[in-house]
């Protein structure tokens, strides 16, 4: 087993200070809090939505869109809108990028899509702004994409209006805290002021916080029990980075997390590469288990699926930034 730090995310985590005590070794907990949690589930191809307190059988919601640009579902989040109440932000590795009905009755196949896009370059990130209706992707082949309406409550009215150049984009994600949007990449996390409205959006103003020089960013998201950080992974380790403060502190020293989240309960999850193939295809940075910590940073339980899946990312489904 590899030893590594305690989640001191309530306290120490917000004041930029390293956490002080090891994280637990495996037990055979089980959840303590109940929570939904959504997968990026590749074997299948579908975003899939679970309870973290039983076994994963039956999704309480799926999405299927096939393949071809859809393929290798690479991310999802889920935001509020006006217009359609919730939605879910996807992305693929195939190439697209979209927005999706969640409450719509075709969730098999693309028909409940609201809007899309194929910014290519291997899509792994896609957010939202609130307020303005844009939404910014991350391809990992170096781009952000920037996508503006002409109508906040119309979707279908979004047209690229930026592209900027982000060695190994990975990972977006929109503080609410400093009203500012995330990207993580290739050495570095960059905080983007936004400014403009409808067609006229526009990031710019980053300011860089290093992750090291040989890092690639994976994965950003909330800790929803404690809003002044971000939590993030890269090629070595899991970080917190605080949102006003810019300090970072390591959370676990390990390799190849894909997606790191934590519920406002303070128990947390993770999906990490196992480095191994599945089912005879190529996908060597999927897991077949979603492994769960329980508040104090030990390992409680994992949650699988019995044919055998192919997590990609897993976040606590939840239309907040916080």
């Amino acid at each position: 087993m590899t030893v590594s730090r305690r989640t001191l995310l309530t306290s120490a985590v917000a004041a930029g200070a390293a956490p002080a005590a090891a994280w637990l070794a495996p037990a055979t907990a089980q959840a303590s809090a109940t929570y939904d949690v959504a997968v990026c589930e590749q074997y299948h191809n579908q975003i899939q939505i679970y309870a973290s307190s039983s076994t994963w059988s039956t999704p309480k919601w799926v999405w299927s869109p096939g393949g071809g640009g859809w393929s290798n579902l690479s991310d999802v989040k889920f935001r509020s809108t006006a217009a359609f109440g919730e939605v879910a932000l996807v992305a693929a590795s195939g190439g697209n990028v979209g927005i999706v009905d969640k409450a719509a009755s075709g969730t098999q196949g693309t028909g409940s899509l609201l809007w899309s896009a194929t910014p290519g370059s291997n899509p792994h990130a896609i957010e939202r702004i609130p307020n303005i209706g844009a939404i910014v992707t991350a391809s990992s082949g170096g781009y952000l994409h920037v996508y503006g309406p002409t109508a906040v409550s119309d979707p279908s009215t979004l047209a690229l209006v930026q592209t900027i150049s982000y060695a190994g984009a990975h990972g977006v994600w929109w503080d609410d805290v400093n009203s500012r949007l995330w990207a993580i990449g290739q050495g570095r996390a960059t905080s983007f002021a936004v400014t403009g409205t409808y067609r006229n959006t526009r990031l710019g103003g980053g300011v860089d916080v290093s992750i090291g020089s040989g890092n690639l960013g994976h994965s950003l998201d909330a800790s929803y029990s404690n809003s002044s950080i971000l939590l993030a992974s890269h090629s070595s380790a899991v970080i917190a980075i605080n949102k006003t403060s810019h300090a970072v502190t390591t959370l676990h020293a390990n390799s190849a997390v894909k997606s790191f989240s934590q519920d406002v309960s303070g128990e947390a999850f993770w999906v990490q590469a196992t480095g191994l193939t599945y089912h005879g295809d190529s996908r060597n940075w999927v897991n077949p288990d979603v492994q769960f910590f329980d508040a104090a940073g030990g390992r409680s339980f994992t949650r699988g699926l019995a044919y055998g899946a192919e997590f990609y990312k897993a976040r606590v489904h939840s239309v907040g930034f916080h």
